[in-house]
């Protein structure tokens, strides 16, 4: 069917071909379409490529299914236990959902500004953008999937990027990158819980399973505008108020961080090295030498199922993989996908 200018396939359409007839003022043109089915659910490794869209590989030897061109720039993906995939739009206003499971289906939800990092709350059926500006400041926004999907905003501070959600206290947490603030936020009502003064320049979160311990990484390098070495934190959620607990040392150029609980190590990329710093998660301290990777490590992503750290090199348009035990690059990494990816969410049928 024809809306405006774009040719809509049903998800109804059966296998098989369409001829489609387009023109203009200076002539006309044709072309033909070759209409598949949806391909076999199966482990999918959904990439978030900064200047292609979505790139979806197989899990189990990294080849490529296909490339959903969402019309924006994405920074992000997350995918809930049904298969539905959210994608943000970090210059644009469209959160763009991609169900999997069945039917391959896509739709955009509005009013989603410059979305920075996404995540999904299954408990409440809802996804959380951070904004990295809303209103002339940082702000959070939470799409509802259930009921009528209502969408709303928050104020949380300065340049909204990093973002963690709890679950089981329904608390969503998000770095304010350029007041060095953390903004805890209540998931039910969008009401600000309390700022958290963290480190300067506060970039990316990881949160531990049992919510309580946050750590926090600060995107700074010495021979950067910024004039001072990055770090990790470690922030305790145990008692009535946050403090922080621990910190790493001086870190080159931090940005990207993912914790493996059963091991206690935090994973933190190095955009200046090309590095994963690998640290112990209860003191900071290095606990071997950096894992060397591919240019930019972006959003890291550990999955637990299969224990694997998944590392977008963006810089490299790769994404490199590494066993979160040995840590030794598993085979055939790093794989290559779509330019400029900076985030890897897995999802299994």
């Amino acid at each position: 069917m024809i809306h405006g200018d774009t040719y809509e396939i049903p998800t109804s359409t059966q296998a098989g071909t369409a001829l489609l007839v387009f023109g203009n003022r200076t002539g006309l043109g044709t072309a033909r379409l070759r209409i598949g089915t949806p391909p076999v659910a199966r482990p999918l490794l959904l990439v978030a490529s900064y200047d292609e869209g979505l790139v979806l590989h197989d899990e189990r030897n990294f080849s490529v299914i296909g490339v959903l061109a969402t019309g924006g720039v994405p920074s992000d993906v997350a995918v809930d236990r049904a298969g539905e995939a959210a994608l943000t739009d970090t210059q644009g206003t469209q959160l763009t959902l991609a169900g999997f499971a069945t039917s391959w289906d896509v739709a955009a939800v509005d009013d989603v500004p410059l979305g920075d990092e996404v995540a999904v709350d299954n408990s409440i059926h809802a996804i959380f953008v951070t904004n990295r500006e809303w209103n002339g400041t940082g702000a959070l926004t939470r799409v509802a999937r259930a009921g009528d999907g209502v969408v709303t905003h928050v104020s949380t501070g300065e340049t909204a990027e990093g973002l963690a959600v709890d679950e089981r206290r329904q608390i969503v947490y998000v770095a304010n990158t350029n007041d060095g603030t953390i903004a805890f936020v209540d998931a039910r009502t969008m009401h600000i819980i309390r700022r958290f003064p963290a480190v300067a320049r506060v970039f990316s979160l990881a949160l531990s399973p049992g919510g309580t311990r946050l750590y926090a990484v600060s995107n700074q390098a010495e021979d950067s505008p910024f004039g001072k070495a990055g770090e990790a934190i470690e922030i305790s959620l145990a008692g009535p108020l946050p403090r922080i607990v621990a910190r790493s040392g001086k870190l080159s150029f931090p940005l990207g961080v993912a914790l493996d609980d059963r091991t206690n190590t935090l994973f933190v990329g190095d955009e200046d090295r090309g590095a994963i710093n690998v640290l112990d998660a209860r003191t900071l301290r290095p606990k071997r030498a950096a894992l060397a990777t591919c240019s930019i490590p972006w959003k890291l992503t550990l999955d637990s199922a299969s224990e694997r750290l998944y590392v977008p090199c963006a810089g490299d348009n790769e994404v490199d993989v590494f066993d979160a035990r040995s840590l030794r690059r598993v085979a055939h990494a790093p794989f290559a996908t779509g330019s400029y990816p900076l985030a890897i969410a897995v999802w299994r049928p």
